[in-house]
């Protein structure tokens, strides 16, 4: 893959790669978890994409910009036999993420510190049974929406990587976002969308923790929409 299509692929997806300086502490540490947790996608993809983990794991899924980590350590914790992959390129909430990581050691965790979407494209076909995208950046800005990483191109990533019957798990509480994925997702005949009543996209999905981003958005006057769709 050139650096100018990765380059094009990471505007799709995100903005600023850094915030603040790390302490010293935090840089060590991101450091040591992620030279044992990265994944490493110059190297080619296992076929049984469970061989990534020290835990034996029944199935394995996918969060992309899982910011501080809340949901996606969470789910490594109530949800051992899972293997679970968090990609998330900005330093600062993997940094986050890594002192916590730190302190547990779960066996079943993978980390990938760049673009999603490169991800999604080393990754075995049909070799996920989920992937969660949790209140992304919105790109409220009508010129930026094409920087949203819901589109017809990572639409498709994601339907090669996931098994028949995977879900594609969606949260927002930026309507005109929700609006965006039911629009497109719907459109792709790959996946089609779970829900039977109001509440299957009102309230959260089973198991789900709350984040940080999603009390800000409360607090702000605004409530989540969750949406699943199945992969055909």
């Amino acid at each position: 893959m050139s650096e100018t299509g990765a380059a094009s692929r990471r505007d799709s997806f995100y903005g600023r790669r850094k915030g603040h300086a790390l302490r010293a502490t935090q840089a060590d540490t991101l450091t040591r978890v992620l030279d044992t947790l990265r994944v490493d996608t110059a190297a080619a993809a296992p076929d049984d994409l469970r061989r990534l983990f020290e835990a034996d794991v029944a199935d394995v899924a996918l969060e992309i910009g899982f910011g501080g980590g809340e949901h996606l350590l969470h789910r490594a914790a109530t949800e051992p036999g899972t293997g679970r992959i968090g990609a998330e390129p900005f330093v600062n909430g993997m940094a986050k993420a890594a002192a916590a990581i730190d302190a547990r050691e779960p066996g079943n965790l993978r980390l990938f510190d760049r673009d999603a979407a490169e991800l999604l494209d080393w990754l075995p076909p049909a070799s996920l049974s989920v992937v969660d995208l949790l209140y992304p950046d919105p790109w409220h800005k009508r010129r930026h929406w094409k920087r949203r990483f819901v589109s017809a191109a990572n639409l498709q990533r994601i339907a090669r990587v996931l098994q028949p019957g995977g879900l594609f798990r969606f949260a927002s509480d930026i309507p005109s976002y929700v609006d965006w994925t039911l629009i497109a997702v719907t459109a792709d005949p790959q996946f089609e969308w779970t829900a039977e009543d109001a509440d299957d996209w009102r309230l959260p999905f089973p198991g789900w923790p709350g984040t940080r981003y999603e009390q800000k958005a409360i607090r702000e006057g605004r409530r989540g929409t969750y949406l699943s769709f199945r992969r055909l």
